[in-house]
């Protein structure tokens, strides 16, 4: 079926517990040797002092003991990020869709941006991954400033961008987070009419959100996708994923999805520009 007669979806995810186990400022933490990142964390959350999931950012320009930080460690922390399952299957399904239907996915993270595309290397192009913008002293190669942080309204001001240069209207936006970073985003995508899906047992955002999805299989994002906004059946669902090489073994249908996924069968992942 021609594009021009299909409805285009943006479908946009954080990063950080969303889309991988742990939180990529830990992991830098740890390889910096600097101790006690929640604790510096929750007192900046505490103060107010920067917009919630902006954190890390902050620390990086201004924490003594994160001056440190060089291109270098961030790529590094992207390696060391562990991934969810099915990351490259869902990119692939979603870069081809189906009749009828094409998706843009994107990932908007507050994460530095350079964690994001290391850790996602050959499975999303790196034009499609929105995080945290350093600017680098070419001398010492310290973060001299911050150009800009997708955290709080910083993540809705990327969805209006990304809905106009991609001509999208805003009822057919998918918003994926996990945690508090994500409230202003998915309140947001809610008023205009999208659709929003928490990953995490987060009651804050469990509130917000239309479905929750609990999962190590980021797959799993699409069985409310397809069952809530599609209106497909259950039937449908299981054949589209054991075609993705995916069994869809438990499904608690709920408001909170409770998922899990087993491979079948390995899924090449997409080839990158």
């Amino acid at each position: 079926m021609s594009d021009s007669f299909s409805k285009h979806y943006l479908l946009a995810s954080d990063f950080d517990q969303t889309l991988s186990f742990n939180d990529s400022g830990q992991v830098l933490a740890d390889l910096l040797g600097v101790r006690g990142f929640q604790e510096r964390v929750a007192g900046l959350a505490h103060s107010n002092l920067v917009q919630q999931g902006g954190e890390l950012a902050y620390l990086i320009r201004h924490d003594p003991e994160f001056r440190g930080v060089r291109h270098e460690h961030l790529v590094e922390t992207g390696r060391r990020v562990r991934l969810k399952g099915a990351i490259p299957a869902l990119v692939k399904f979603l870069e081809n869709g189906f009749e009828g239907y094409r998706f843009s996915f994107y990932v908007i993270s507050a994460a530095p941006r350079e964690i994001v595309t290391a850790a996602l290397s050959g499975i999303l192009a790196p034009d499609h991954i929105y995080g945290t913008e350093l600017d680098f002293d070419q001398t010492s190669g310290e973060v001299r400033s911050i150009r800009r942080v997708p955290a709080g309204y910083g993540k809705v001001a990327v969805i209006e961008e990304l809905q106009h240069r991609l001509q999208i209207a805003p009822d057919r936006v998918i918003y994926v987070g996990d945690g508090s970073s994500d409230v202003h985003v998915m309140l947001h995508v809610n008023s205009h009419d999208g659709f929003t899906i928490a990953v995490s047992d987060n009651q804050q955002l469990a509130r917000i959100a239309r479905s929750t999805v609990l999962s190590d299989n980021v797959f799993s994002i699409m069985v409310p996708v397809l069952d809530q906004i599609l209106d497909w059946r259950a039937g449908e669902i299981r054949e589209l994923l054991e075609r993705n090489g995916l069994t869809l073994q438990a499904w608690e249908k709920a408001r909170t999805d409770h998922v899990q996924l087993g491979v079948t069968a390995p899924v090449p992942a997409p080839a990158t520009g």
